[in-house]
């Protein structure tokens, strides 16, 4: 429970400019400071808590970052809380849902807030931090979590850290490691290479690196990492946090919000109902806080009556065990067996003859939200998101449970925005720039409208065995183009198994893709006009080019293909052709709800300026 809130700053946002409706809004910054009963059934799935120390009264403390942007006069805004789950403490709403700029964590003027939609709706948005270890600068959002201890004495264990430059985290100069080490001496630790999983690791002597501090490794003068291996440090940790009381923080926080009067105070006017959002790790977050059963506060109320988790996949995240590393993402070349996916999958009851358990990610404890999962192609490719409707074996689609939708939007990478670029970076094909995100919004007032009035939402749109859209990695029917590399394997999804010194796994569950039409465009999902009505193909995946590990998946990236001049006349008659074709594909996802009336106005305009089409 939350036992005091110290509101440190409260001050317009954007100079005061309204946002439709719901007119100005204003920033509230502060600092929740929260304590859990151990004892507490609510409270028995945290990991470590029984180590952790005890206050007075026998409680466990944290303290929480937490910002809220609301209405001004909260009459005018929807009575609804949006609360976005943060990545690694980046508030990341505005520059995806909103077509904003990337990296804003501290949103103060008009152009950090993109075109505003959240707000134009009325919602009181609300962030709060959930990881310990989760960077704070400019305003990065993080939570103050105990070390846990045995009888006053540190914990000490054996972990793995994996390393990789030049690929999601950039050159790499040091490697920074998740926990402090508990000696400094390289003899006790073991650093090794390798240029893909399969391959056996080579170890470093100990005169190639060695530790900067208990935090960071580097390698000597001279030697740099070679970019896209797979750097391996297994290394004696100590002094591990109590990390799965985030889960309780966030539960707590928003519980606040919505039935504590000083939490009603804090929104300036009660609460009606409370959703989520979450992009990629805050997404698996969110899955995570389902189904390990905090959607239930301590008194038994909902948290969230609704939640929208975008590009997870299947997974959850490495977080609530000793020495968790909950920025770690598991893909076809990176942070193998690191323990992210584990069956139940899917929200519909399955059993699982991997492990002969049986379980859905619902708890069916009275306190399931409504949930919509939307991912990309690149889920299917690398994130296991095909079975989240199939069983595990991927043998048969499973028909999942009433509060419960999935949906594929076709032909879009990992982290699809508006502003992306078809840059390669360090891929054979260019990146995929398609921009999800008019789905993603409408999807986005669909749970509202369900949350709300009851309202169903759209039926769900993925690939499916029944009608032959799903499909094996290497029979999609991608066509031969010269020049381009096209992938025909997935990563591959397995139980948990020993992560500090992993085998390889006897038995994987079946994942599966999107099959594709003669252009290479998937042919099932929510197909937006960019691949309803193409002038390029758009994929979920791409490869790796030398001096990285060629012909390995790219981590999250898809690849555009532009139709040449000469195909995209043959298609089209003439601009006016092209127009009306993308007009039909509009007002066809209006119709079903999967397109609001702003964007599709954004895309017939783009149509109209298409300069590709010719007259």
């Amino acid at each position: 429970m939350i036992v005091s809130v110290d509101i440190q700053a409260v001050e317009p946002l954007a100079d005061g400019a309204p946002f439709g409706d719901a007119g100005a809004y204003e920033r509230v910054i502060g600092v929740a400071k929260g304590e859990v009963n151990p004892n507490d059934m609510a409270n028995k799935g945290i990991a470590l808590l029984d180590k952790a120390p005890r206050n007075a009264r026998g409680m466990v403390e944290y303290t929480s970052d937490i910002f809220l942007l609301r209405p001004r006069d909260a009459a005018k805004g929807n009575g609804r809380i949006l609360y976005e789950v943060n990545n690694r403490g980046r508030k990341m709403l505005f520059g995806n849902i909103a077509d904003g700029p990337q990296g804003v964590n501290d949103p103060k003027t008009l152009a950090d807030l993109g075109n505003g939609f959240p707000l134009r709706l009325g919602y009181t948005l609300v962030w709060s931090g959930w990881d310990p270890d989760a960077p704070r600068a400019n305003k990065g959002l993080g939570l103050d979590a105990p070390i846990a201890t045995v009888n006053g004495q540190p914990i000490v264990q054996r972990v793995r850290e994996e390393f990789v430059s030049g690929t999601r985290a950039g050159v790499l100069e040091v490697f920074k490691l998740s926990h402090e080490a508990a000696s400094p001496d390289p003899s006790r630790a073991r650093l090794t290479m390798r240029e893909r999983a399969a391959d056996p690791p080579q170890e470093l002597p100990t005169s190639d690196w060695s530790f900067v501090d208990g935090r960071t490794v580097r390698l000597r003068d001279g030697l740099k990492p070679r970019p896209g291996f797979l750097y391996e440090l297994h290394y004696e940790a100590k002094n591990p946090k109590v990390q799965g009381l985030g889960f309780a923080a966030t539960r707590d926080v928003v519980s606040w919000l919505r039935y504590d009067p000083a939490g009603v105070k804090a929104t300036g006017w009660p609460i009606s109902h409370a959703l989520a959002i979450g992009f990629s790790q805050a997404g698996r977050y969110l899955r995570h806080h389902i189904g390990a059963g905090f959607n239930r506060d301590e008194q038994g109320r909902r948290v969230f009556d609704g939640i929208h988790s975008h590009i997870a996949g299947a997974g959850r995240i490495f977080f609530n065990v000793p020495f968790g590393q909950p920025a770690r993402t598991n893909t076809q070349h990176e942070d193998h067996a690191f323990p992210e996916n584990e069956f139940p999958f899917s929200t519909a009851l399955l059993d699982d003859p991997l492990t002969g358990r049986k379980g859905a990610l619902f708890r069916g404890d009275g306190c399931d939200p409504l949930l919509i999962e939307t991912n990309t192609s690149t889920e299917y490719w690398q994130k296991g998101a095909s079975l989240l409707h199939t069983d595990p074996l991927g043998m048969k689609d499973v028909a999942l449970p009433a509060n419960s939708r999935v949906y594929m939007i076709a032909g879009t990478q990992h982290g699809g925005r508006a502003g992306a670029t078809s840059d390669p970076g360090p891929n054979v094909n260019p990146r995929n720039p398609h921009n999800p995100m008019p789905a993603v919004r409408a999807l986005l007032v669909a749970l509202d409208a369900w949350v709300v009035s009851g309202t169903a939402p759209p039926e769900s749109r993925v690939p499916t065995l029944g009608d032959g859209t799903l499909v094996e990695p290497d029979k999609t029917g991608f066509p031969a183009i010269p020049g381009v590399a096209v992938a025909k394997i997935t990563n591959e999804v397995a139980p948990p198994g020993d992560w500090v010194n992993p085998e390889p796994a006897e038995r994987r569950y079946r994942t599966l893709v999107c099959r594709v039409d003669a252009d290479g465009n998937e042919v099932a999902g929510i197909r937006l006009p960019d691949i309803a009505v193409p002038l390029a193909a758009y994929t979920g995946w791409n490869e790796y080019k030398p001096p990285y590990p060629a012909g390995e998946l790219a981590d999250r990236d898809g690849s555009y293909l532009a139709f040449p001049a000469a195909k995209i006349a043959e298609r089209y008659k003439n601009r006016s052709d092209y127009v009306a074709k993308v007009q039909a594909v509009v007002q066809h996802l209006m119709t079903d709800r999967l397109l609001l009336q702003e964007d599709a106005d954004r895309y017939i305009e783009k149509a109209r300026a298409e300069a590709r089409v010719k007259d």
